[in-house]
């Protein structure tokens, strides 16, 4: 199936649940897009207009300017007045653990449910396509959610799984149960792996309608990509998660390694350069935390 044209990718979608939930589907297209302005470009080059880019997309002033506003609070843009729009320096990545040691994700307190916001198919997109190595015109089942902790709201999930891998998925597997465990009985699809960054933002209006705080309120970004037991991509997904209410708990045994200590010095998050005189290994195991409401 051929790409559509840019300025009905961003109107399409089905599945919808409520009212304000078509916004939805267009404003993650719309993000992508920047998105891919932004990765296909170096730090400090311009990015086209907001009233170029509403033109290109067929979107209104108000739905780009939200995932610009978006793209700025997560520091990936720069906005300078008078002057455009340009693509934000470079941030620091610091790895958790090394890819030869051991990380558990233990479950997050609380009762977590699912209401979903979009559930449709349509073509990947240069981003999506480059993230799970397929086709920029291959279908992708694309998903939206809201997770909630014992009925509150706590996160909006934003998912990308490859449409060729789960051809029967539906609703009620991504309201009730654990994703990954549907993902393993219901079709065949062993997931194995994930790479997982998170980052501190803000929620923007829309996001602070359904996660009930106020705009511009503090929130943890996080951006996973998901391979099976063959390395093959599976999923991409981007969560927004309030900061109000979770935080992230991470716990390190210190210990003399059993081989040769290792030649690399680096920075541990917290933990300032220096701090281990022996450069001792460093196990790691990071579970989600809900913070108790007010």
């Amino acid at each position: 199936m051929g790409e559509r044209h840019e300025g009905e990718r961003y109107e399409g979608g089905s599945g919808m649940k409520d009212d304000a939930s078509g916004a939805v589907l267009k404003r993650e297209r719309v993000r992508d897009f920047v998105l891919d302005l932004v990765e296909s470009r170096s730090p400090g080059d311009a990015i086209p207009s907001e009233r170029s880019l509403c033109a290109r997309l067929g979107v209104s002033r108000p739905t780009l300017r939200a995932a610009v506003d978006e793209l700025v609070a997560a520091g990936l843009l720069v906005r300078e007045h008078g002057r455009g729009m340009f693509v934000a320096p470079e941030k620091i990545t610091q790895e958790l653990v090394s890819g030869q040691q051991a990380m558990t994700a233990p479950q997050a307190s609380g009762a977590w449910s699912s209401r979903l916001l979009e559930f449709t198919t349509f073509a990947a997109g240069a981003r999506v396509g480059r993230k799970l190595r397929m086709s920029p015109a291959a279908e992708i089942v694309y998903v939206a959610r809201l997770r909630l902790v014992d009925g509150a709201p706590m996160a909006i999930e934003h998912l990308h799984i490859r449409a060729d891998l789960v051809p029967t998925l539906s609703a009620e597997e991504l309201e009730a149960g654990d994703l990954y465990e549907h993902l393993r009985e219901q079709h065949g699809v062993h997931v194995q792996e994930a790479v997982q960054a998170i980052e501190p933002t803000v929620v923007t209006r829309a996001e602070a309608e359904l996660l009930d705080v106020p705009e511009l309120s503090p929130a943890l970004l996080f951006e996973r990509l998901t391979s099976d037991t063959t390395g093959r991509p599976v999923e991409y997904v981007h969560s927004i998660y309030r900061g109000d209410r979770y935080r992230i708990v991470s716990r390190l045994t210190l210990a003399p390694s059993a081989t040769e200590p290792s030649t690399v010095l680096g920075h541990h998050p917290g933990i300032p350069p220096g701090d281990f005189a022996h450069r001792e290994t460093i196990a790691s195991s990071t579970r989600g935390d809900i913070q108790a409401g007010q």
